[in-house]
């Protein structure tokens, strides 16, 4: 069948583009070259290289600290950041676990990097680059972009903190409670099990979203610790890893990516938790990035720059302004050899809103989470507890440390029933305390802890009179 002429040009006719379409499509054919750096890109050749860093001769005229580089060679395109600006040359440390360039390889800036979170990164495993990892389909992205250093809500534009949240955790939500848009450190050394209770607070259900950043953590744990002990709240929990393995600058740009991402959930509304493992680890990544570019040591090895940026990253957690949600930041802190005056847990104790600490002594009883109950504060607690419930945790605290106290006249053989009544009643009931704040991972999370533990009392005591 033929089709005359006319009707041939009235198909081509509803073959084009509408006009509207067609300008549409001239302005994006136009935004690709108004801007000079599609034309142009700028760069400059490697000129040092050292295992952690290397040096290019260009960029000191348009760079700026923070941008991205791509560096090209004989091993294919690889990235980098800018770490350092000098009035000839830049330093540049790489993403990747080593500075595999070679004298005289292309590098060109790339821009800051740019962070556009979307809701359908929820429950999905990234990098510190927005990298997807777990082997699902490629991210979308937002429109809102995020790039650059962020600004830091005012101090007087913040909302008021004042909102008591249940953790699940009995000894966590009686001697230490939280509210939202609080600030907690887990103070603990290796090995005591500052992982597994992070695991039990990021289950809370109080939250609309879990951010969970793993920083320097050993490849294997990962996914166990996302699969196993994250388990059902990953539905909601955006992670992002930088394994031990990975290069400092790869752990560095990690807790920045998380923070960005609980951002962008909190100008959203949300209720958001922040789980940071580990601050520690972040400030060796700076160590390692700011010694690298000849900055010198203050204390045990850090350079000053490490201070300063520790603040600054942390600060940004918190409650948002006026008709936003709120980031709750749970950051765990690994202490050097068990030493809690380290710089590191020094200078971020006195950030936060409160306190943590785990005892290797109480984990070694086999008591966990190994709370030391005594150590342990939170600076909104007030905000928390009722007044009766306020009294009753200082009668706790006092029972605790006067067991404590006498653990070893106990020990000896010195101590005789009847000679202090006080003493006489710690004896009896601390150990119920402990065994009642005793919880596993799997055990049901506590909705009632103060009920719970009267509970435990009521029955043992109860128990021992009849017998």
């Amino acid at each position: 069948m033929s089709l005359d002429q006319p009707s041939l040009r009235a198909s081509e006719r509803q073959l084009q583009p509408a006009p509207k379409d067609r300008l549409a499509a001239l302005e994006r054919v136009w935004q690709r070259f108004a801007d000079a750096e599609t034309l142009l890109k700028r760069g400059g050749r490697v000129t040092e290289v050292t295992p952690t860093h290397y040096k290019v001769h260009g960029l000191s005229d348009f760079a700026r600290l923070g941008d991205i580089v791509e560096q090209r060679g004989h091993g294919g395109t690889r990235h980098g950041e800018i770490v350092k600006i000098s009035r000839d040359e830049v330093v540049v440390a790489p993403f990747e676990r080593s500075a595999d360039a070679g004298i005289g390889d292309a590098v060109f800036r790339r821009g800051p990097l740019a962070v556009a979170p979307h809701a359908s990164w929820r429950g999905r495993t990234i990098d510190a680059l927005t990298r997807a990892i777990d082997g699902g389909a490629p991210l979308v992205r937002g429109d809102d972009a995020s790039s650059g250093a962020q600004t830091t809500p005012g101090a007087m534009t913040r909302q008021r903190v004042g909102t008591a949240f249940m953790t699940g955790v009995k000894v966590i939500d009686i001697f230490t409670p939280l509210c939202f848009g609080q600030r907690l450190g887990i103070f603990a050394g290796s090995g005591v099990g500052k992982s597994t209770l992070l695991a039990m607070l990021a289950g809370a259900d109080a939250f609309d979203t879990v951010v969970v950043a793993l920083i320097g953590e050993r490849g294997r744990e990962v996914r166990e610790f996302l699969e196993d002990t994250i388990g059902d709240s990953m539905a909601k929990t955006v992670a992002v890893v930088a394994t031990s393995d990975e290069s400092a600058m790869m752990r560095r740009r990690a807790p920045d990516t998380a923070m960005r991402i609980a951002e962008h959930f909190r100008d959203q509304g949300h209720r958001v938790l922040l789980v940071l493992d580990s601050i520690t680890r972040f400030a060796h990544a700076l160590r390692e990035v700011a010694t690298g570019t000849g900055e010198p040591p203050v204390a045990r090895g850090y350079p000053a720059s490490v201070f300063t940026e520790l603040p600054k990253l942390l600060e940004r957690a918190g409650p948002g302004t006026e008709g936003k949600g709120s980031i709750t930041a749970i950051i765990s802190v690994l202490v050097d050899g068990d030493d809690h005056n380290d710089p590191v847990a020094d200078s971020v104790r006195g950030i936060l809103d409160g306190h943590v600490v785990l005892d290797r002594t109480i984990a070694e009883q086999g008591r966990y989470p190994p709370v030391n109950p005594l150590s342990s504060i939170s600076r909104l607690a007030d905000k928390a507890w009722s007044a009766e419930q306020r009294a009753l945790v200082t009668r706790l605290k006092s029972m605790i440390s006067r067991f404590e106290d006498t653990r070893d006249i106990r020990l000896l053989g010195a101590y005789q029933g009847g000679v202090d009544a006080e003493l006489d009643i710690a004896v009896r009931q601390v150990p119920l305390i402990y065994e009642a704040l005793t919880q596993a991972p799997k055990d049901r999370p506590s909705t009632d802890p103060f009920s719970d533990l009267a509970r435990h009392l009521k029955s043992k005591l109860n128990a021992d009179a009849g017998d």
